[in-house]
């Protein structure tokens, strides 16, 4: 029977040292008023500061360096990352490209994807979507209907997407298409494809906004929509191994954990003075949470330097990670009864407000609950 390894993690002196590092650059950052700590990091977009990342080779870490990368190890990177999002740092407009995306290219992707996307990824220059969900399959990855129809040099995709973040700004997105009947298996018949997000190659993006307002998500529609062969990602009907390869990416670093860390920061300042035994407890149990995720997060990283695919161990980081994400504006709420707001000016008030309004789709995206413990059940031979 399979079962759960999350082996420690020791970090190299060299690693600790990047920490270092990482933390000087966001403090001047901060010092300079380049940008001011968000409570949704990692969906925040800012041109500017992912540029300044690529100049500091903080985008692409692990590439060769003739991809625009520094050969770096996936711990490495883990810290670049864990530093960013506590900092509250705007890393949206390069995330998706830096934590899946161009990982996606460099082991699947013809070397005319890599030669023309990764560099200028690398440099903080362009910005990727995933092109999974769509609005009659939801976590079901499985029942996709977008087409792609082999045409001359390529094929032609027709369908619709949904929940697509940043694809208002994204310059390209990983579309995943039917280009074969799914017959007994509807998993086969599944292929990746690197999608420029151009209205004249027929691709429109819809808004999408969330309960704050913001808009992050997006309806985009394809139509007749071409993709040359050398945009392929992986083997035509490989799709499924290449989506479920890239979900350990998508499912078991920092932003699981970290989501609502703002929230948590603020909690602790508020109740720095008027703590009680009550209120250290719960501070306690949620610190006590955090560590213990961080140290499985790590773990899967340290999996992710051996060369292993820790799908499993992905899942349980995603599905623990975001339900303890959602526990702490909960708790906040029975500690400090004050009222939540987004337009007081007051960072508790704020921080708490956007985390009650975001929360319900933290066990939503990347996989719901529900299909990581289907995915978790079978991995244990439980179903």
């Amino acid at each position: 029977m399979v079962s759960f390894r999350f082996d420690p993690v020791t970090l190299p002196a060299s690693t600790l040292a990047l920490r270092d590092e990482v933390r000087a650059f966001l403090a001047e950052e901060l010092a300079a008023g380049r940008f001011t700590p968000h409570r949704n990091s990692w969906g925040t977009f800012d041109a500017e500061f992912s540029r300044r990342c690529g100049e500091r080779g903080f985008i692409g870490m692990r590439w060769p360096q003739r991809y625009g990368g520094c050969e770096a190890s996936a711990l490495d990177r883990h810290v670049v990352i864990e530093e960013m999002l506590a900092a509250g740092a705007p890393v949206g407009a390069h995330w998706i490209a830096d934590r899946q995306s161009g990982n996606n290219i460099l082991a699947n992707g013809s070397e005319a994807a890599r030669a023309s996307i990764l560099p200028r990824i690398a440099a903080g220059e362009c910005y990727f979507a995933i092109g999974m969900s769509e609005p009659d399959s939801g976590s079901d990855l499985a029942s996709v209907g977008m087409r792609a129809t082999r045409t001359d040099g390529g094929w032609r995709l027709n369908g619709t997407k949904i929940w697509t973040s940043v694809a208002h700004r994204a310059h390209y997105l990983i579309a995943l298409a039917r280009t074969a009947p799914p017959g007994d298996d509807r998993r086969a018949g599944l292929t990746q494809f690197i999608v420029a997000i151009d209205a004249a190659n027929g691709v429109t993006t819809r808004p999408i906004h969330n309960l704050y307002g913001a808009h992050e998500f997006n309806e985009v529609l394809f139509e007749d929509t071409f993709v040359p062969d050398d945009m392929i990602v992986g083997e035509i009907g490989a799709g499924w191994q290449m989506v479920t390869g890239e979900l350990a990416f998508e499912r078991s670093g920092p932003d699981r954990i970290l989501s609502t860390f703002q929230l948590l920061r603020q909690l602790v300042a508020r109740l720095a003075e008027t703590a009680d035994a009550r209120s250290n407890v719960a501070v306690g149990r949620l610190v006590a949470h955090l560590v213990t995720l961080r140290q499985m997060s790590w773990s899967v990283a340290g999996m992710l330097e051996r060369g292993a695919s820790p799908e499993l161990e992905a899942a349980m980081v995603k599905d623990v990670g975001t339900a303890f994400e959602q526990e702490i504006p909960e708790i906040a709420r029975l500690l400090v009864p004050e009222q939540a707001s987004l337009t007081r000016g007051d960072l508790y008030g704020e921080a708490l407000a956007q985390s009650v309004l975001s929360a319900p789709c933290f066990t939503i995206r990347g996989g719901t609950r529900e299909i990581l413990r289907g995915i978790i059940a079978r991995g244990l031979g439980l179903r």
